[in-house]
């Protein structure tokens, strides 16, 4: 897919996989070589890190950012529930300069609200990677994959 933002023209990043890694004691992550790659050949050199759900972190792309955020944008202000979503998550939003050794900073009030302390999982979904600890994303997968498939009926019909 390829998007076009500002006049610039951007082709779409899929992320898929499953990486595990650890956080370090200046609290910065290594994207793993396969995701760096990716970003590095559609030239992205920074990502935006939020809050995400279920407690991991959601981290864009640039490109994917700015798209999310005219997506939110649109949404009403005068309702609770967009108002109080769109708060959330640009206040915790922090951006992060890919390093020459591929890690990215995640500050502390983002790395204390997904738990993470040593061990972590850094996820492909798409169009953004999410970082979990890793107990809660084995918590989470093992649930999630026992209604896989009422899951995929649901979505995707039968």
């Amino acid at each position: 897919m390829v998007l076009y933002i500002g006049g610039r023209k951007w082709e779409e990043v899929v992320f898929i996989g499953e990486y595990w890694g650890k956080i370090d004691d200046k609290g910065r992550v290594v994207i793993p070589s396969k995701l760096r790659k990716d970003l590095f050949q559609h030239n992205i050199k920074n990502v935006y890190i939020t809050r995400g759900l279920e407690n991991c972190l959601f981290v864009f792309p640039e490109n994917i950012w700015s798209a999310q955020t005219e997506r939110l944008k649109s949404l009403p202000f005068t309702k609770v529930d967009p108002r109080a979503f769109t708060r959330l998550f640009f206040s915790g939003a922090f951006q992060s300069k890919i390093d020459r050794q591929g890690r990215i900073v995640l500050p502390q009030h983002l790395a204390s609200y997904a738990g993470l302390k040593d061990n972590i999982v850094i996820i492909g979904v798409g169009d953004r990677l999410e970082i979990w600890s890793e107990d809660k994303w084995n918590d989470y997968s093992t649930k999630a994959l026992e209604s896989y498939g009422k899951i995929a009926e649901t979505l995707l019909g039968s």
